[in-house]
């Protein structure tokens, strides 16, 4: 076909969609108010089915065309990823009369409604239908547990911004159920629950979870209160030492001693502490929801892990909620978001959530060295990836695939402007240190660049313009080429012992034996983790291969994610057997032979690999001003 007959076919073809369906135009947003409140319920009661019924009622203006929109773009996933496939029996009425909807064939979000004369207002019936055990998709109703994303179980009229919509939401939960969220409540009637009108984009940012077994610990009791509010399986895991919640308070006095101000009205922590209940861990401005072991306070030594969590979700009402990326704002959740800078809504966070786990005592500052040292590790030796894909890329990752698994992360890189970002800004921290003899720190930046106005939730955007205009204020360096070079470079490991970490006085060494966090990390993570030796992950259940680092001596033996290890030198596979004989590898002249079975095949390899067992860790680097610990010293 010659292209000048293709071109105004594939025009037609875009106008007219699948299988010839004419696309209805879908309103683009606009500044102005909607005819009235939308008014949802929320039936939650259904939990041994894990279904959410909802009930909407949509006042119309007018008869004619009107679009319904299922939220799509979704905040703090950075991705289309509102899941859609979910909502089930959807009917709408209008004077008790059904109204027919067609679903817009190239935007599966949208749902076109003609409005019949004299009608009112539109009342919706539908269900979210959430995953079960073992299904795909994230577990949010248990016996136990319940979390609501209010998005889930919303239809909003196209063609507004979401901030000039107003919603009356109302609530029914299972008999006895505490709940808590940052919504406003007006009452509660048995297990009814009526919330005060709010902004749709306020409602959306304030999820909320429930539960039977529920614990509420103050956190600050100022202006603007913070509150932990904890749901576990069992009221037995509810139990928390003084310290660990004197732990929690010294995180809410450092963030607001680094960022200087509370632009939230109130805050709540959300979390879950559940082996059912799927993890989480996403931000909002005032709140968060943050899913963790059943044994979060049970076992405080051995989830050091994933202590920096709560800090991390804090950060964001400062960093991402109140000033957020101009390109991540949009007016509503169908518009598409772009995320070019990631690595500092989510990079700085992750540094500034190490930095106050560290800081509020959380984590004591070994564990803090060993958690820095962990990541550092990761990009001196587990990114080959780098010499392809730069940092700046990865920051598409969420709309390229979302939380999707990837068969070698250490080649083809995921979302590392979470811990590359985080190790570009302890590096950025230690230039400021150095450059002004300790007189100035990235503490300065984010009080200059992130802290408001007490009570105004902004958002205020920026652009990476701004964002260097504010470094070239706290401490004048030539931060556009900097920042480039990381962003944009392919190369080799992000960590250099001799240059990025040295400003810091430290350097990356190795540890025969692991630390308090790697271990953590390693039971989090259900595997036995030896990609600093070998270059592989076997999960915990029969010696299958999870994961394989790219040109590692596993992977030039031949080894691949998904082979099981069925004997180590001719012995039956045993975790302690595989540990054991990579420990003693460097006494040992012959190579590790592993028996794996690939499906219906067996084949033995041959490892090449002497070097003993190696655990990343940070040395301190004689001579040298120590930076690091001057980072993590408590302001308060």
């Amino acid at each position: 076909m010659r292209i000048g007959t293709a071109l105004p076919l594939l025009a037609a073809l875009a106008v007219l969609g699948p299988a010839g369906a004419a696309a209805a135009s879908i309103p683009a947003p606009r500044d102005v108010a909607y005819a009235g409140p939308l008014r949802i319920e929320v039936d939650a009661r259904d939990i041994e089915r894990r279904v959410f019924r909802v009930r909407e009622s949509i006042p119309v203006a007018r008869p004619g065309r009107l679009t319904l929109l299922y939220p799509k773009w979704l905040p703090g996933n950075h991705a289309p990823t509102g899941p859609v496939e979910a909502l089930g029996g959807l009917l709408i009425t209008a004077a008790g009369q059904r109204v027919s909807w067609k679903r817009d064939p190239l935007d599966m979000h949208a749902f076109h409604v003609e409005v019949p004369a004299g009608a009112r207002q539109l009342e919706l019936e539908f269900q979210f239908i959430t995953p079960g055990p073992g299904e795909p998709g994230k577990r949010v109703a248990t016996p136990a547990l319940l979390s609501i994303q209010w998005e889930k179980a919303l239809l909003y009229p196209a063609g507004h911004f979401a901030r000039r919509l107003t919603v009356e939401p109302t609530l029914l939960l299972p008999a006895g159920w505490s709940y808590a969220t940052a919504l406003t409540t007006n009452r509660r009637e048995g297990d009814r629950v009526f919330f005060a009108p709010t902004q749709l984009d306020q409602f959306v940012d304030s999820p909320l979870f429930a539960g039977p077994h529920f614990r509420q610990f103050v956190l600050d009791e100022g202006a603007a209160p913070v509150y932990l509010n904890v749901f576990a399986d069992r009221a037995s895991q509810l139990e928390a030492r003084p310290e660990q919640i004197e732990a929690h308070r010294k995180l809410v006095r450092e963030a607001v001693a680094l960022f200087g101000s509370r632009q939230y009205r109130r805050y709540d922590f959300l979390l879950a502490a559940s082996d059912t209940f799927t993890g989480i861990g996403l931000e909002h401005l005032q709140s968060s929801e943050n899913g963790v072991d059943a044994d979060y306070f049970t076992d405080w030594d051995g989830t050091a892990e994933v202590r920096d969590l709560l800090p991390h979700e804090f950060v964001h009402s400062w960093n991402g909620k109140y000033r957020r990326p101009a390109d991540l704002w949009t007016p509503q959740f169908n518009v598409p978001m772009q995320n070019s800078l990631l690595w500092v809504y989510e990079g700085m966070t992750q540094f500034w959530g190490v930095v106050l786990a560290a800081r509020s005592g959380l984590w004591s500052e070994a564990v803090t060295r060993e958690a820095l040292a962990f990541k550092a590790g990761v990009f001196a030796l587990q990114r080959p990836g780098r010499a392809w894909r730069s940092l700046q890329d990865t920051t598409q990752q969420p709309i390229i695939a979302y939380q999707q698994p990837l068969s070698y992360t250490s080649w083809q890189r995921a979302v590392d402007y979470y811990d590359e970002g985080l190790l570009l800004w302890l590096s950025a921290d230690a230039r400021i240190r150095a450059s002004s003899d300790g007189r100035r720190s990235l503490d300065d930046l984010a009080r200059r660049f992130f802290g408001g106005k007490d009570g105004d939730p902004g958002p205020s955007t920026y652009t990476f313009e701004d964002l260097l205009a504010a470094l070239q204020a706290t401490e004048a360096a030539d931060w556009r080429g900097i920042l480039r070079e990381q962003l944009d470079g392919v190369r080799g490991a992000i960590v250099d012992p001799e240059t990025e970490l040295a400003q810091t006085g430290w350097k990356l060494g190795w540890s025969a034996k692991p630390g308090a966090y790697f271990t953590s990390y390693e039971k989090a993570a259900k595997q036995t983790l030896l990609s600093f030796s070998l270059g592989l992950a076997v999960a915990n259940d029969g010696g299958r291969v999870s994961g394989v680092v790219w040109d590692s001596p596993a992977f030039r033996a031949g080894v691949a994610p998904g082979m099981t290890i069925v004997a180590v030198d001719g012995i039956a596979y045993s975790t302690s057997l595989l540990k054991d004989t990579v420990a003693a590898s460097a006494q040992r002249t012959a190579p590790i032979e592993l028996l794996l079975r690939d499906g219906e095949r067996f084949r033995t390899v041959r490892v090449e690999y002497r070097g003993g067992a190696r655990y990343p860790v940070l040395e301190r680097v004689e001579g040298r001003v120590d930076r690091l610990s001057a980072l993590l010293k408590p302001r308060t």
